[in-house]
């Protein structure tokens, strides 16, 4: 009997080995999004580049298991920089922008006036920027993974925004601080806030208005708060990097063939996004539209009245601020 009972425990000790280590590695990716279907049965697209990075790792056959933490519910939105750069955190779905308190220089990646429409975008990630900005993310102990750049435009709960006379008086939410700069240079008030609280400060009376990415108009259903919405359109202001980042660390502690399954699971997390940015704003309009919420769109002159705007206002101080800042708007304005 006590034979028995031992093979048994055996038995049980052995299986639970063999589960514990189906997977010789655990990554936790964070983000912000839903990670829960949308009525339509689609996911928020940032969660599906990390969904994508991690059912191409189990594909890949290398040990790697990526845990996604969707929703914030790991971290807060700004909070997942820092343990990036120290390992505590291996991955994440990031608006760079939002490490601008740490890098000033990131706030180049969101600049009102440069990136003009989604081709424009896809310039930018071979671009002489692009390149010293991911000098500095991997000189702070991160990597980047996939490329993803998100257009985005304005809503308001009071009026449709057009011209930068049409944000005079509103109180606005946009992310980053040159967008700030621009819209306190036409008029408006700022209330700084991640894109997952914009919901609530239109509800509350927080906000009037709203400046964030198509995607996440329509993934937390601002709809439900405004009145009017303006998508990119042809003329498109509000363009942001937003890409997968991975901490150095936890990528230098993989084996060769763990981290060449990853830098390839990543170009397909990218190469879905490339595809899926033009059907964001397409989805924005729709879902407005469905809403019953009234669309505008930017002219021309429009466009150039913000530009003109920027141009003093946030293109100014960050060149005159920032640490080589002159350099990388001079290098961002020369993307044709």
């Amino acid at each position: 009997m006590f034979k028995k009972i031992s093979l048994y425990i055996t038995a049980i000790a052995l299986a639970l080995t063999m589960v514990s280590s189906a997977y010789a590695v655990t990554l936790k990716a964070s983000h912000q999004w839903p990670g829960t279907a949308r009525a339509d049965g689609s996911y928020d697209p940032r969660h599906e580049m990390v969904q994508i990075i991690a059912d191409e790792m189990k594909k890949a056959n290398v040990d790697v298991d990526v845990r996604i933490y969707p929703a914030k519910s790991l971290y807060k939105p700004k909070e997942q920089w820092k343990p990036m750069t120290t390992g505590q955190l291996d991955m994440s779905a990031f608006p760079l922008g939002y490490a601008a308190k740490f890098h000033p220089e990131f706030d180049a990646t969101l600049m009102p006036g440069t990136v003009k429409n989604h081709k424009h975008a896809l310039k930018f990630n071979k671009s002489p920027m692009m390149t010293e900005i991911k000098k500095i993310i991997n000189d702070a102990g991160v990597i980047v993974l996939s490329d993803a750049w998100l257009g985005g435009g304005f809503a308001s709960k009071t009026k449709c925004i057009r011209n930068p006379k049409d944000v005079k008086g509103e109180v606005m939410r946009a992310a980053g601080k040159a967008f700030n700069q621009m819209l306190e240079g036409a008029g408006a008030g700022i209330q700084s806030m991640p894109s997952s609280e914009i919901y609530t400060g239109l509800q509350t009376g927080v906000l009037t208005g709203a400046n964030t990415s198509s995607g996440s108009f329509v993934s937390y259903k601002i709809y439900e708060q405004v009145k009017c919405a303006t998508p990119p359109g042809k003329y498109g202001l509000w363009f942001m990097y937003e890409p997968i980042l991975m901490s150095k660390k936890s990528f230098d502690a993989l084996n060769s063939k763990q981290q060449k399954a990853l830098m390839k699971a990543g170009k397909k997390a990218e190469k879905y996004m490339t595809k899926q940015v033009a059907n964001l704003d397409k989805v924005f309009e729709d879902t407005y539209k469905k809403a019953g919420v009234e669309l505008a769109y930017m002219t021309a002159e429009d466009h150039a009245a913000w530009v003109e705007i920027a141009k003093q206002t946030s293109h100014k101080a960050f060149a005159e601020k920032v640490p080589g800042g002159a350099k990388l708007m001079e290098m961002a304005l020369a993307v044709k």
